[in-house]
């Protein structure tokens, strides 16, 4: 399960705090493609319970920050046919911003 039910929750209410004033949240969830370069780095979960805030990297050395659909990075398969997954090892130990600066700089995400 790429979203389970606590992180959903951090993601709502992130997406909550920044409705009511702009927010530079530390990410909440890093997914990647094992078998691509594929990585995204998510701050916020809108209340469509699929639309993602975050910084998205799909390998092509132009991460960039944005919106992303929950359904479409479930869908997606490498090149090995293996599904986007979730890093349970990542902790944030920054905000969404400093992420990006150094993703621009290194032309991918830096974790």
């Amino acid at each position: 399960m790429l979203l389970p039910p606590e992180i959903r929750t951090h993601l709502r209410r992130n997406a909550d705090m920044s409705a009511q004033r702009e927010q530079d949240h530390r990410p909440v969830v890093k997914f990647f493609t094992p078998d691509a370069q594929a990585t995204w780095l998510f701050t916020e979960l809108a209340s469509d319970n699929d639309t993602l805030f975050g910084l998205c990297d799909i390998g092509h050395g132009t991460p960039e920050v944005g919106y992303a659909s929950l359904a479409e990075i479930q869908s997606l398969r490498g090149p090995m046919r293996l599904p986007v997954e979730r890093d349970r090892q990542f902790r944030a130990a920054k905000p969404l911003s400093e992420y990006a600066a150094d993703a621009r700089r290194h032309g991918r995400i830096v974790t």
